[in-house]
């Protein structure tokens, strides 16, 4: 008897540590997996958050006329539509159809002087 049951448990802690230890592996690597993107998550919603809190108002919508809109865009040296960019580096919305965005003046390119 004792000649048969030898075999049989080693066959079975064979198949135990064959299959048991990438069983765990592999439980303890989605766990830590699951814990980094909950941290993520946690980061990309303090960031989402942080986004919408930076937005600066226009300066249209403060009630400012365009004379007021041009000495804060000189005293600044950068046009309205550039201070008041979103967060994320792109243009609002109201910038696209104000008029003191489609009437600024397009900059021309400086030439190149390139050495031969």
């Amino acid at each position: 008897m004792m000649d048969t049951l030898t075999p049989i448990l080693l066959f079975l802690a064979g198949v135990a540590l064959r299959l048991g230890i990438p069983l765990l592996l592999t439980a303890l690597v989605v766990i830590a997996l699951r814990r980094l993107d909950a941290r993520w998550q946690k980061e990309a919603e303090l960031e989402r958050s942080l986004l919408v809190k930076d937005e600066a108002p226009c300066w249209k919508e403060q009630g400012l006329s365009v004379d007021e809109i041009n000495a804060k865009a000189a005293e600044s040296g950068k046009p309205c539509w550039q201070t008041h960019r979103l967060s994320n580096g792109y243009l609002r919305e109201a910038c696209l159809e104000c008029e003191i965005f489609l009437t600024a003046p397009v900059p021309e390119p400086k030439p190149v002087v390139s050495h031969a």
